[in-house]
């Protein structure tokens, strides 16, 4: 949903948010749009900065290639506002949110992540933000009530900014997980993300809840959307998965949980039986723009999740391409394996190079 479309269905937030204390003298304006304009030539690397803190400092904002990307869209988006802001003195009121603030806070909510992380992030993002602003008016050398009355601006504007798109993307991250956990699809989620993680769970209870075995071999896919993801339709992953599963002669029905709006993880049950998977006999029956990843088989609860690291491991490379691979990738195929460890853990890796050379 648009934010535009939450303001015509009468859900935009409604709060008294903090609000800047008028009677800023016009060269204190100036200073701070002159500052303002400053950082702007060099936002892109202040950009990068905040997003590598984030997705380094803050648990679960880097477990996915795509959602570290849309991280930095929406920090991109936030930090582009407020130098406008401060660049022509525009009361914050007026501001709406960036689309890619509210599909960040969305994405987050469809994959269960804490809202502590997201509201974490704003604020650990406002202090590095400050910190290049302090620096900036340091360098100026003003006058010391001259210099107290632009930091004080300054730090008003973003806390007020701060302030009001934090209560705005946390609604929309509330709606998003009501309506999220509330869907068809998605009511055994938090239970195999329980069992991923090893924390809070038993057989008994997952089969239970899940109706699938989990004392038998399995195959973890993961499915997603590679063209146009906002257009995705998780009805046609799930699809391909069932599918998937019927021409590996699969012993039973998949499960199949949506992680966000153009994701889906899975898994195949097959038995007692390890079955051959071949990826490229596979990739004919994949639709259009969708692309699907395969761990190798597994038996019990550690095949489980060791089928699905491998199949996260694979996915962390193959959707970082920029051109179209195969629309099929096994964590079995020749050399897959060792490029989607080394890719996944570039800082070893590089050690690793060092050391030989």
């Amino acid at each position: 949903m648009s934010p535009t479309e939450r303001r015509d269905n009468g859900r935009e937030p409604s709060r008294r948010l903090a609000r800047l204390l008028p009677g800023v003298k016009p060269e204190t304006l100036e200073i701070v749009a002159a500052i303002a304009r400053e950082i702007t030539e060099n936002q892109t690397r202040l950009v990068r900065k905040i997003t590598d803190l984030l997705a380094r400092e803050i648990e679960n904002l880097d477990a996915d290639p795509q959602l570290v990307e849309l991280l930095e869209a929406s920090v991109h988006g936030n930090v582009s506002t407020i130098l406008h802001v401060l660049t022509n003195n525009i009361p914050v009121e007026h501001l709406q949110p960036t689309t890619a603030a509210v599909e960040y806070a969305i994405r987050l909510a469809q994959r269960d992540v804490s809202s502590h992380s997201l509201v974490r992030a704003y604020h650990m993002g406002q202090d590095l933000m400050m910190k290049t602003f302090y620096d900036e008016v340091e360098a100026l050398s003003l006058p010391g009530p001259q210099s107290m009355a632009v930091t004080k601006r300054i730090s008003d504007v973003c806390y007020t900014y701060i302030d009001w798109i934090t209560l705005y993307v946390f609604e929309a991250y509330e709606q998003e997980q009501r309506r999220w956990f509330g869907a068809q699809g998605n009511l055994h989620s938090s239970t195999i993300h329980a069992l991923l993680n090893g924390t809070d769970y038993s057989s008994e209870t997952f089969e239970s809840e899940v109706g699938y075995v989990l004392g038998q071999t399995h195959v973890a896919v993961i499915a997603w959307k590679a063209s146009a993801p906002d257009t995705a339709d998780l009805g046609q992953l799930d699809r391909c998965v069932r599918e998937l599963a019927r021409d590996l002669r699969a012993d039973g029905t998949p499960i199949v949980t949506a992680i966000d709006r153009s994701t889906v993880w899975a898994w195949l049950p097959f038995g007692g039986r390890h079955p051959f998977v071949d990826a490229d006999a596979l990739s004919p029956r994949v639709p259009e723009g969708v692309r699907v990843v395969l761990g190798l088989p597994g038996t019990g609860v550690t095949g489980f999740r060791r089928s699905h690291e491998q199949a996260r491991t694979v996915y962390s490379v193959t959707s970082r391409l920029l051109t179209r691979g195969a629309p099929v990738t096994s964590f079995g195929d020749p050399g897959v394996a060792v490029v989607a460890l080394l890719a996944d853990n570039l800082e070893s890796t590089r050690a690793w190079v060092r050391d030989l050379l």
